[in-house]
């Protein structure tokens, strides 16, 4: 993977997961405490470390509560900080970076670094206000200790998130996903057809017949027509229906789904699987996205617009995967 394929996804997965935490405190501005909670839940190295030492989203939540409030106290304020809601920035717009988070970020893809969650974590440990060492103090650790645990995991070799295998016509791709949830709990999620509309975003609902939930069994649903705000989609007609059929379904450890849309005969299916594992503080997910080509002229006239297709495939892998993160926080 590139530097710049890995900074833009890393700032891209940082970014949204800080600014959901922001929006749960009712904030349109991220800061480095809201950072600092979206490196918890990363799946890269960074967030290995921080869960190594017990720090997991709540105790972190929590913990940047206390600061919050320490810090009113040293001001004089005798108040207590809003409760925290649910997270409501894709729902909403209007949310941004303060100056000193963003300066963090573009810091860490800086020369003679490698722009991932780690960097980014290093430039947020060496931030000079002492916030972020104080709310270590409150989880139990310390900076140099979490250092020393982020260069263990760093010098292991850890191997970037795999690619899906090369099928001949096929575009395909994959992401690595961290979920703060058990085993059990995700799969659950991951194979139940009712919340296919809390991942898959394109689907507004599905229509719950009476059948079991086993490889081949196929359920009807139905195109978004609103976005999570409420703002209208326009969708074609040929594209309102859905096929959703159940590839395999093995706990606890992988959930496949295929999607078509029967009234448009010139679209193709796409598989998205599921693969998942216990890690440290909850489950990493792969997944997998596998869209089936075109043959023949098609295919041909096809091959310039693959790298748009690569771009469709990987935001199509990061919603998902945000989606998937959100549903259990």
């Amino acid at each position: 993977m590139s530097k710049f394929v890995l900074v833009a996804q890393t700032s891209q997965s940082l970014s949204l997961a800080a600014m959901e935490e922001a929006s749960r405190l009712g904030l349109r501005e991220a800061d480095i405490e809201h950072l600092f909670l979206a490196l918890v839940i990363s799946g890269q190295s960074a967030g290995r470390a921080l869960r190594s030492l017990g720090i997991d989203l709540d105790s972190a939540r929590r913990a940047v509560e206390e600061q919050y409030e320490a810090q009113l106290a040293l001001l004089g304020i005798d108040a207590s900080f809003p409760e925290a809601g649910r997270i409501v920035s894709h729902e909403t717009v209007g949310y941004e970076w303060s100056r000193r988070g963003y300066d963090l970020i573009v810091r860490a893809s800086g020369k003679d670094k490698h722009g991932d969650a780690a960097a980014v974590l290093r430039e947020l440990l060496a931030e000079p206000s002492g916030s972020i060492a104080e709310i270590l103090r409150r989880l139990g650790t310390t900076s140099d200790e979490l250092l020393e645990r982020l260069d263990q995991f760093d010098s292991s070799g850890e191997k970037p998130a795999p690619t899906a295998a090369k099928a001949k016509g096929r575009v395909a791709g994959s992401t690595e996903t961290f979920v703060p949830a058990s085993l059990d709990e995700v799969w659950e999620f991951l194979a139940d057809p009712a919340r296919i509309p809390e991942w898959q975003l394109s689907v507004g609902s599905v229509d719950l017949a009476d059948q079991e939930v086993s490889p081949g069994a196929i359920w009807r649903g139905h195109a978004a027509t609103d976005r999570p705000g409420g703002k209208p989609v326009k969708v074609k007609p040929q594209f309102l229906r859905r096929r959703i059929e159940l590839v395999a379904v093995h706990r606890p450890e992988r959930v496949a789904w295929r999607f078509a849309h029967p009234d448009a005969t010139q679209s193709r299916p796409f598989l998205t699987e599921f693969t998942l594992a216990p890690t440290t503080g909850g489950t990493q997910v792969t997944i997998t996205t596998t869209w089936s080509g075109h043959d023949g002229w098609r295919r041909l006239i096809g091959f310039p617009l693959r790298p748009m297709q690569k771009f469709v495939v990987w935001m199509g892998l990061f919603q998902t995967g945000s989606a998937l993160s959100r549903a259990f926080r």
